[in-house]
């Protein structure tokens, strides 16, 4: 239900990476939630870097959404990037396991967006 990959980078390298890297596939960042500092704007102490990137390509958002609004619940994607030990993860939900438990009949195009978000990271890390 998840993939997780390690980079030696840290975490703002790798954001700043697919950033630039989700153009190469038409996709955007939509927003970037920094869990570290919404926790201590809060009064919660936290000290790991967290940041959370909601990505999207309108074509594809367009389709699914166009077939089963449900789909909202999910969309846009997200690629998570956090500091575990000394070592920055990447994670990010299975689109190709969660879409077709709401909608069997999206599972090829859930397939296909998943190549391109992974392939996103490999190219980010």
């Amino acid at each position: 239900m998840k993939y997780t990959s390690a980079s030696n980078k840290s975490v703002e390298e790798v954001s700043l990476a697919i950033q630039e890297t989700v153009k190469e596939f038409k996709f955007g960042v939509l927003h970037i939630h920094n869990i570290k500092e919404t926790l201590i704007s809060k009064g919660k102490n936290f000290e790991k870097e967290c940041l959370v990137l909601d990505i999207c390509n309108p074509n594809y958002a367009k389709e699914m959404l166009d077939y089963d609004m449900e789909l909202s619940m999910i969309l846009p994607c997200k690629i998570s990037i956090y500091q575990d030990g000394n070592t920055t993860k990447i994670s990010m939900l299975k689109i190709s396991e969660l879409i077709p438990i709401l909608n069997k009949n999206l599972k090829e195009k859930a397939d296909e967006i998943e190549k391109i978000l992974l392939e996103i990271i490999s190219l980010s890390k």
